[in-house]
């Protein structure tokens, strides 16, 4: 394999360029998205906008997290993004790691605006990293001497994807990320938002700073760009976008860690950033269909079916995986098969819920527009 020449060892390093023109209609899109999702969250009530957000900062914990593959628990994660916003819940014991990331959302939602600093990134790193026992350096940069790589493959035949560099650099380049970071969206902010949040992604992820924990941080950052660019908190679930195309993500990282003409690495995360937004409008009105759906059959159901609906509306728009069955409505509703059965078809004659499929392979998703 041919010896690989990394951005950072590149005489113009930090300094990227890119095609302008390549980007203005993403732009624009990214613009009038973000008047869209502004303008649609106006009709939400403080109640629906407090799931809402619950529900989006629990994706973003949940789905950055596996796509640096580690998969938590969700009603974990939620329950401490509740306490975390001061929310009332209910006393449960939460391991460290859902704890931790749910502790970093909370803190980027709030504090999107001020300007970086080394202490807020390590604050950040510390809740990452709640519990970890395997890491020499927690709440600061590494500072180990091997080479910090990326790497897949067969521990006798590596693919290095990329190195990082050296411990001895960090600090330095910290210094230089932090300065452009701030200056870029605190000072001179004629930059476009989403150059801002594409550059700022891939300059820090080419740093990796930390022992662990950089894919995460650098996906929070930025969120906080595109939040500093709107003037309020993003409330998209950038990584639930992300992780849907794991590969295509770190393709295009691996793309373009090797030169610093990154067009290409703008226009899919560009891409990637208004996908998110129309996950946040789509999110948006199937909590406006929530609370008509309820105004309208509140009174037509038992208890079992309430709880199995509100289950439903708690996997938000894009439902379970393969539809409700009866199955699943007995595990949710704790009932027998005959209960079941009889609920199932009392949805069915009320259409509330639509079914297909016939016998075991039937499926029934709710009767409201946005599904």
């Amino acid at each position: 394999m041919a010896y690989k020449v990394w951005n950072w060892l590149l005489k113009n390093w930090p300094h990227f360029s890119y095609d302008k023109e390549a980007l203005e209609k993403l732009e624009l899109q990214f613009s009038q998205n973000t008047g869209s999702v502004f303008g649609a969250l106006k009709h939400i009530e403080d109640v629906s906008k407090n799931d809402l957000l619950i529900e989006i900062l629990s994706n973003e914990a949940l789905k950055t997290s596996e796509i640096e593959g580690e998969v938590l628990n969700r009603e974990s994660v939620e329950s401490s993004i509740k306490k975390n916003l001061g929310l009332t819940v209910v006393n449960r014991k939460v391991p460290p790691a859902e704890y931790g990331i749910a502790e970093m959302m909370v803190d980027l939602y709030r504090n999107y605006n001020k300007r970086l600093s080394d202490e807020q990134l390590f604050e950040w790193h510390k809740m990452l990293t709640n519990g970890r026992r395997d890491l020499t350096d927690i709440g600061k940069y590494r500072t180990h001497n091997s080479p910090m790589q990326v790497v897949s493959g067969r521990l006798d035949k590596p693919n290095i994807h990329f190195e990082a560099p050296p411990s001895i650099k960090i600090e330095k380049e910290m210094k230089q990320f932090i300065v452009w970071f701030n200056e870029t969206h605190f000072t001179n902010t004629s930059m476009l938002p989403l150059v801002k949040a594409g550059l700022t992604h891939l300059y820090f992820v080419c740093i990796h700073p930390f022992e662990d924990g950089n894919g995460r941080i650098a996906r929070a950052l930025t969120e906080k760009s595109i939040a500093i660019s709107t003037g309020q908190p993003t409330l998209i679930s950038l990584s639930h976008t992300i992780e849907i195309r794991k590969k295509e993500y770190y393709s295009s990282l691996e793309t373009n860690n090797t030169r610093l003409e990154v067009t290409d690495w703008l226009l899919y995360l560009g891409n990637t950033i208004l996908e998110a937004q129309q996950n946040t409008l789509k999110s948006i009105d199937f909590i406006l269909e929530k609370t008509k759906f309820f105004d309208r059959f509140k009174f037509h159901l038992n208890d079992r079916q309430y709880k199995v609906i509100q289950r439903i509306f708690e996997a938000g728009h894009e439902g379970f995986v393969g539809g409700l069955s009866a199955k699943n409505y007995r595990t949710i509703a704790k009932t027998s098969e005959s209960t079941a059965t009889r609920d199932l078809k009392d949805l069915t004659d009320k259409k509330i819920v639509i079914k297909s499929g016939k016998l075991k392979s039937s499926r029934y998703v709710l009767n409201i527009k946005t599904i």
